[in-house]
């Protein structure tokens, strides 16, 4: 899917930041820098309140096996369009999710290594999309994640998740963080509560299609 203008700019905006940590620069520069973007920013705030459209979110229909998800475009962690995102790649791999990506400088935390709470930002947004690809509205209330060696940057990661069971509105889940050899890096477990309809503030005929959608995703997916 073509990213549009948003995205091209988010994806701008981050690349910006990255070489700006990862880089030295003459001071005039970084004062040009400073100026222009003071000046792209006054511009955008003139602009209206962006909300999001929970209710389409919810009606998505599930996605197919391999397909790419993005549950919303602005998701710190995972959105194209926001520009303090990671960049993931989230992808439906049969009843589960899998990620990959490359954690760049600006997540530095250690020399070299990835600030842990990028690591646990990732375990949380990935197995999060269990419950999105689900059409599962829900919040994290727990999560525990366990380190094994550092995670490093500028190497290919990917991320494993699946859900180890369901009792009523929890839902347990659990991932696994490996380096391109298949090295385990870091691993975690989690519960989500799901939200219901009601809650969310959604109209009677809005939560009944919901009900329908999200039968119908758990009759699709394993």
């Amino acid at each position: 899917m073509t990213a549009g203008p948003r995205e091209r700019a988010a994806s701008a905006l981050r690349e910006l930041g990255h070489a700006l940590v990862r880089h030295d620069a003459d001071p005039a520069l970084l004062e040009e820098i400073a100026g222009q973007a003071g000046q792209l920013s006054a511009r955008l705030a003139a602009g209206g309140p962006r909300e999001r459209d929970l209710l389409a979110e919810a009606l998505a229909d599930p996605p197919e096996e391999g397909a790419r998800l993005s549950h919303n475009p602005d998701c710190v962690v995972s959105g194209a369009a926001n520009p303090h995102g990671l960049a993931l790649d989230v992808r439906r791999a049969g009843g589960g999710t899998a990620a990959t990506l490359t954690l760049e400088r600006s997540f530095e935390g250690p020399p070299g290594r990835t600030h842990g709470g990028i690591v646990a930002a990732v375990f949380d947004d990935v197995m999060g999309y269990l419950l999105a690809m689900r059409r599962l509205p829900a919040l994290t209330v727990e999560l525990d994640v366990r380190y094994h060696a550092a995670v490093p940057l500028g190497t290919p990661l990917e991320v494993e998740a699946v859900i180890r069971n369901e009792q009523g509105r929890k839902v347990a889940t659990c991932a696994t963080l490996r380096d391109g050899e298949g090295g385990v890096l870091a691993d975690a477990d989690a519960l989500f509560v799901v939200i219901p309809g009601e809650r969310l503030g959604l109209s009677e005929p809005a939560r009944t299609r919901l009900a329908e959608v999200q039968s119908r995703a758990r009759s699709l997916l394993p």
